[in-house]
């Protein structure tokens, strides 16, 4: 069970996070390489772009990859140096062809592991078995709570004291797979749709962080 004061904004993550294992991290020899896809602003993908710059994770960003042509997440990869190309899904006759030309573009620039960033488009058996056990997705809702769009007012129409944000292994089933890490995040009285996702948001920075560094610590398998 979680316990949180419902009168605050007081969060809880797990696993929990310490420095030790951000700092840690960014001392290992080889970085992992992650390729990111995002379909709008791209903040979460900043949050870790910011990280790496900073040394304090152990990874490197090769590519960016949006499906949306006015996503503003391309700006942020100017910003970090990072190339960013766009695969429109409204070009493609299918999710699967999509799909194919994401594998193709994260396999020439050699990507070990694909973050799903705000991704807002459904994968497929293509990304996930060119990738197996790889793919990362955040999602704003404790998992299996809330899976699918409009995760926070599904939780606000729920009436829920609790929601949050999660970092999961993404499996076929929208919103599946095994949970890396979860952040705990109190619904108030008053809260909008507006208001309880921009908290849950900075909880989804936190553990997407935390997740990507248990994964770089991780022995190769």
């Amino acid at each position: 069970m979680i316990a949180a004061n419902t009168n605050s904004t007081d969060c809880l993550i797990s696993p929990a996070i310490s420095p030790a294992l951000i700092e840690g991290n960014a001392k290992i020899a080889a970085p992992l390489k992650i390729g990111i896809l995002a379909s709008g602003s791209g903040s979460n993908f900043e949050v870790i772009a910011q990280a790496i710059q900073q040394g304090q994770l152990n990874a490197k960003i090769p590519v960016l990859i949006y499906n949306n042509p006015e996503a503003k997440a391309v700006a942020r990869a100017e910003k970090y140096g990072i190339p960013s190309i766009l695969l429109n899904h409204r070009d493609c006759k299918s999710r699967e062809e999509l799909d194919t030309k994401i594998v193709k573009t994260f396999q020439e620039y050699d990507v070990e592991w694909v973050v799903m960033a705000g991704w807002m488009r459904i994968v497929t058996k293509v990304l996930l078995d060119a990738f197996p056990n790889k793919v990362i997705n955040i999602h704003p809702s404790l998992l299996p709570s809330f899976p699918g769009i409009r995760a926070v007012e599904q939780a606000l129409a729920a009436k829920v004291k609790i929601t949050g944000c999660t970092v999961h292994i993404a499996h076929l089933e929208v919103d599946s797979g095994p949970i890396l890490m979860q952040a705990a995040v109190p619904v108030l009285p008053d809260d909008t749709p507006e208001t309880l996702h921009g908290r849950i948001q900075v909880q989804e920075h936190k553990i997407m962080l935390g997740a990507i560094a248990l994964i770089a610590d991780r022995p190769p398998v």
